[in-house]
């Protein structure tokens, strides 16, 4: 009989949740992160929270970022998220497309939405810390606004680019698979 926890994976392995890339200068050097677990967390002020897995390696350089920007990923940007989930992935090479923002962290210049954001306070659950942060500048392209860019999730362990929001149901995506409305990236 599978246990609670085996449960609460398989649970979560097969939710399908949007993909951001977290960034950050910690220690004069670049770092960042795939997260699945970006949540919108207040309006009045602008909040996010996300989750970071334990308090070393890159989530823990994150940890002690004082600013971050969280870039939302489409559909056409499954390659470099596959490199940012790996600790051995190509990080930051200039045929991804980096830069410096004017504040410092590494900027995705084609992400189609970027946050800036302050670590507001921490949660510290078991070996995970949740993480409350105040956005203070948004970017976003015009086709994120109008719903029309392909989403970039994660769902069974795999990235998955789902269609533009505006009429999917009525399209059919190239390459449908057997998980209707999610195409593998």
């Amino acid at each position: 009989m599978p246990s609670q926890t085996e449960d609460f994976r398989a649970v979560f392995r097969h939710h399908p949740a949007g993909v951001v890339l977290v960034t950050a200068t910690v220690d004069d050097r670049p770092v960042g992160l795939v997260l699945s677990s970006l949540a919108s967390l207040a309006v009045d002020p602008l909040a996010v929270s996300y989750s970071l897995s334990k308090k070393t390696g890159r989530p823990g350089a994150l940890l002690r970022a004082s600013t971050c920007l969280v870039h939302f990923l489409s559909g056409e940007q499954a390659d470099i998220a596959r490199e940012f989930a790996s600790p051995h992935g190509r990080h930051f090479t200039a045929d991804q497309g980096w830069a410096t923002a004017p504040t410092g962290e590494p900027l995705l210049t084609d992400a189609p939405a970027v946050f800036r954001v302050r670590p507001a306070g921490t949660v510290e659950v078991g070996p995970a810390t949740l993480v409350a942060a105040e956005v203070l500048d948004v970017r976003a392209s015009p086709a994120v606004l109008s719903g029309d860019l392909p989403h970039l999730l994660y769902v069974d362990r795999t990235f998955c680019s789902r269609p533009r929001a505006t009429g999917a149901a009525d399209e059919p995506a190239p390459g449908d698979t057997d998980r209707p409305g999610l195409n593998p990236a």
